[in-house]
Parts: C-alpha cells; structure tokens; sequence
C-alpha cells in the first residue's frame, strides 16, 4: 500500500465525512453547549481521522497499527458524545440517523483495516 495516498482509504473519507457532520451540528450550538459537550464531541471524530493520517505516515506497520486502535478508541469516544448530545435533545432525528449510518459503515471497516495491518505484520515477522 502506498504510504501517501492514505487519503485515498476509505476509513480516513468516512472519518472526515463524519468529522464534517459533527462539525456542522456543533458549530451551530449556543455557547454553553459548544464549551461542554461541543468541544469534546469535535476532538472525539477529529482525531479518527487524524489517527489514521498519522499511523500512515509513521515509519513502519506497528506504529501504523497502533494509531489505527486508537483511531478506533476515538470512533468509541464518538459514539459516547453522540449519545449524550443525542440525550441532551441537541440533535434532530435525522442528524442522528445520518451520523450513526456513518458510524455503522466505519466502524466495521476500521476493524478489518486492524485485521489487515495485524496479518500482514504477522506475514512480515514469520
């Protein structure tokens, strides 16, 4: 896989695509909201993305790894903030729907990029 086109990877257009959303919805809260729940939500999904970018510019498939699982921990984080910003009544049901389909299409292939990177370090090291 070539290095430098890791904007290429699906995982990493999803993550700025979900990225994107929450952008749009926090942006658009009142002050108390966006220095609350705002703040941590944008961290959260814009450090899946950054993750990815990073782990791919790093200079072998371990380190590669590594910041894909935490890129992972992030899609967690996400999903965490989702649900209170979801509780909290600061989301409309269809910015709900459209963040979790998201949510629901990356998580699984993040998980297989994991697996990939995780056998093919193994393929490396026999």
């Amino acid at each position: 896989m070539n290095k430098a086109n890791f904007e290429d990877l699906q995982i990493f257009q999803l993550a700025e695509k979900l990225a994107d959303m929450i952008w749009d919805i926090v942006i658009n809260c009142n002050s108390f909201e966006k220095d609350t729940i705002g703040k941590q939500f944008t961290r959260a999904v814009d450090s899946i993305g950054a993750n990815i970018a990073e782990g791919n510019g790093r200079y072998n498939l371990q380190d590669n790894l590594r910041f894909i699982k935490i890129a992972r921990g992030s899609l967690y984080e996400t999903k965490y903030w989702l649900k209170r910003a979801d509780i909290r009544k600061l989301l409309v049901n269809e910015q709900l729907d459209n963040i979790e389909a998201i949510i629901n299409e990356l998580s699984p292939k993040l998980n297989a990029y994991l697996k990939y990177l995780d056998m093919t370090i193994k393929k490396q090291n026999k």
